[in-house]
């Protein structure tokens, strides 16, 4: 997925601009998706809950 990333810059902690990898809102969904973990379930649930709202 890494060929989806794009660098921004953005001020970091330090006052300084860094650049910062990013993504857009259909490959954040992916990653979110694509962890394995069974705590991330809920939130998964909270995310299709809101997209069903929205259709």
């Amino acid at each position: 997925m890494h060929e989806n990333i794009v660098q921004l810059k953005r001020k970091a902690q330090d006052g300084k601009m860094r650049e910062t990898d990013t993504l857009d809102t259909k490959n954040i969904f992916r990653l979110i998706e694509s962890v394995p973990s069974p705590k991330t379930e809920p939130f998964k649930m909270w995310l299709a809950t809101l997209e069903k709202e929205r259709i």
